[in-house]
C-alpha cells in the first residue's frame, strides 16, 4: 500500500486583490497554501487603504452632493454637518474592519496557512519571512508574487511634512482643511477632489498636461471636466509645481508652492497639498535576483502569457506584474496563474479590462478607446448617445452623461464603449460583456433593456449608428 503524493506546495506573497484570490483559487484545487502579507488581516491596499475606503467617503460626498442639488428641484435640506470622527469610524469599523475580517474568516475556512510579515526569496523553493525580529522559513514548490504598489512622490515635490499626503493619507480623513491643493488630474487625484470638495475644502486641481485624465477620450474626459470645473476653487491645466516648502506654524500653517505654467508663475499658500502623481511596484526588496526573476526598467516583473516569470516556479499578479493597475485584472490573473500552475492549457488574454473613474459623474471604458485606435492608426467608427436624451437621466438633478460605441467598421463589431454618468462604473459591466464576446451593434441593439434605465444608453447608442433611435435625432448611415 502506498502513500498518495503530497499537494503541491503554493506561497503567495501578497494578500491584496491578486494575492488572497490567488491564495483562496489555490486552497480550493486541494493545494497546500500559505498567504504571507504584513497586515493582519487579507485585503491588501485596495481594501485597507485604496479602492475600498475612497469608495466610501465617495458615497459619503454623493450623498453631500445630492442633498445640496436637491434644491433645484424643490427639496431643501439645509446646510448638512458633517461628523468627521463619526465618518471615519463607518469607513474604518463598518466597512474595512468588517471586509477584512470577512477575508480572515474566509482564508480559515478554506485551510489557507497565514504568515504574517515581509517575505524574501533566499532560493528557488523557499521564502524567508521577517516580522519582529524573528524569522520564519516558509518552502514552496510554487511561488505567486502578489505585491502590489505605492504612492509614488516625483523629486521636486517631496516635503517631509504631515501637511503634504499622498493617497493614503488622503483617506485617513485626519481634517477637512480650508484650502487643499491636488497634484495630478488623473483618477486617484480627481477622486480625492471630489471627496473634499464635497466635504467643504476649497480645491485647486493641478495637472501638467492639458487635459484632466490624461489619454482619456476626449468626448468622456469633457463630461467629467466640467463637473469639476463647477465643484472645484480651480484648475490649472498645463501648470507644474515646480517647488514646495512649509509656511508658517501651528494650525494655521501651510505650504507654499511654486506654480509655473503658460500664463502663471507665482508662489500660492495652501493648507494642504495632496500629491496624486501615480503608484509605483513593489518589487524592491524580494530577493528576485537571487532566483533570477526579472524587473524591467519602470519596476514591473517581467512575465509572460501565463503569468509566469523567468523562472518558471514562480508567478507574478496584480500591479507588480504590470499596468493597468487595477484590483480586477489582478484577480483575473490569479485565476490564469493558480490554473496553470494546476496543469490546464490556459493563457492571459483579455479582450477588454474596464476602467472606472468613481468621481461625480463616474467615468468607465472598456476594450480599445477612441484615442487609443487613433495612436495605433486603428480605423475605427463611433455611436454617442447623449444623456439628455435619456428619459432616465432626465429625472436626476444633475442628467450630465454621455454613452460611446467603438466599432469595427464593416463588421459593425463592438470593439470598446465609453461611458460618462452617473453610474457608469455599473454599466461598464454589460459593454464589457459585449466586446468579450464579439458582439456586433445589432446584437445590442435588439436586446430589450428595461424602461426607464440608464442601461438603455447602450442600446440607443447602437441605434443612433443606424440613425433608428426613438429618442435622438442621429445621421442615418
Amino acid at each position: 500500500m502506498t502513500n498518495e503524493a503530497s499537494p503541491p506546495r503554493i506561497a503567495v506573497l501578497g494578500a491584496g486583490t491578486g494575492g488572497y484570490p490567488a491564495a483562496f483559487f489555490a486552497a480550493e484545487r486541494g493545494f497546500d497554501v500559505t498567504l504571507i502579507d504584513e497586515r493582519e488581516a487579507p485585503g491588501g491596499v485596495c481594501l485597507w487603504e485604496g479602492c475600498i475606503p475612497s469608495k466610501a467617503l465617495l458615497h459619503a460626498a454623493q450623498v453631500l452632493t445630492d442633498a445640496r442639488e436637491a434644491a433645484h428641484i424643490g427639496l431643501n435640506f439645509g446646510e448638512p454637518e458633517v461628523d468627521l470622527d463619526r465618518l471615519r469610524e463607518w469607513k474604518d469599523r463598518e466597512v474595512v474592519r468588517k471586509m477584512t475580517s470577512g477575508l480572515g474568516q474566509l482564508a480559515r475556512g478554506r485551510k489557507v496557512r497565514t504568515v504574517r510579515g515581509r517575505g524574501r526569496f533566499t532560493g528557488r523553493d523557499n521564502l524567508r519571512v521577517a516580522v519582529d525580529g524573528e524569522v520564519t522559513d516558509v518552502g514552496f514548490d510554487y511561488a505567486i508574487i502578489a505585491t502590489g504598489s505605492r504612492p509614488t512622490i516625483p523629486p521636486p515635490l517631496r516635503l517631509e511634512s504631515d501637511r503634504v499626503w499622498d493617497s493614503t493619507a488622503a483617506l485617513e480623513l485626519r481634517e477637512v482643511p480650508a484650502t487643499l491643493l491636488v497634484v495630478g488630474g488623473g483618477y486617484i487625484g480627481l477622486e480625492m477632489a471630489t471627496l473634499y470638495a464635497a466635504l467643504g475644502s476649497q480645491v485647486t486641481v493641478v495637472e501638467m498636461t492639458s487635459s484632466l485624465l490624461p489619454g482619456g477620450d476626449p468626448d468622456l474626459v469633457k463630461v467629467l471636466a466640467e463637473s469639476v470645473a463647477e465643484r472645484t476653487h480651480e484648475v490649472l491645466l498645463e501648470t507644474r509645481v515646480t517647488e514646495m516648502r512649509e509656511s508658517g506654524d501651528g494650525p494655521n500653517g501651510g505650504v507654499e508652492v511654486d506654480l509655473l505654467g503658460n500664463d502663471l508663475d507665482e508662489s500660492r499658500t495652501y493648507a494642504r497639498v495632496l500629491i496624486a502623481t501615480g503608484r509605483r511596484p513593489n518589487s524592491e526588496e524580494l530577493g528576485l535576483e537571487t532566483v533570477g526573476v526579472q524587473v524591467n526598467d519602470k519596476g514591473f516583473i517581467v512575465v509572460d502569457h501565463q503569468r509566469r516569470t523567468a523562472e518558471p516556479s514562480i508567478f507574478a499578479v496584480g500591479d507588480v506584474a504590470g499596468e493597468p493597475m487595477l484590483a480586477h485584472k489582478a484577480t483575473h490573473e490569479a485565476r490564469v496563474a493558480v490554473e496553470v500552475i494546476a496543469g490546464e492549457p490556459v493563457a492571459w488574454e483579455p479582450a477588454a479590462i474596464p476602467a472606472v473613474v468613481y468621481t461625480d459623474p463616474e467615468v468607465a471604458w472598456t476594450g480599445l478607446t477612441e484615442t487609443e485606435a487613433r495612436r495605433r492608426s486603428i480605423e475605427v467608427e463611433t455611436a454617442r448617445f447623449p444623456w439628455n436624451a435619456s428619459g432616465r437621466a432626465t429625472t436626476f438633478a444633475n442628467p450630465r452623461g454621455v454613452t460611446k460605441l467603438v466599432i469595427e467598421p464593416g463588421t459593425q463589431r463592438i470593439l470598446g464603449v465609453g461611458i460618462a454618468g452617473r453610474g457608469a462604473g455599473e454599466l461598464i459591466g454589460e459593454a464589457t460583456l459585449a466586446v468579450e464576446m464579439g458582439a456586433r451593434l445589432d446584437d445590442l441593439r435588439l436586446t430589450i433593456h428595461a424602461h426607464p434605465t440608464l442601461s438603455e444608453t447602450l442600446m440607443e447608442a447602437a441605434e443612433t449608428f443606424f440613425g433608428t433611435s426613438p429618442h435622438y435625432m442621429s445621421r442615418r448611415r
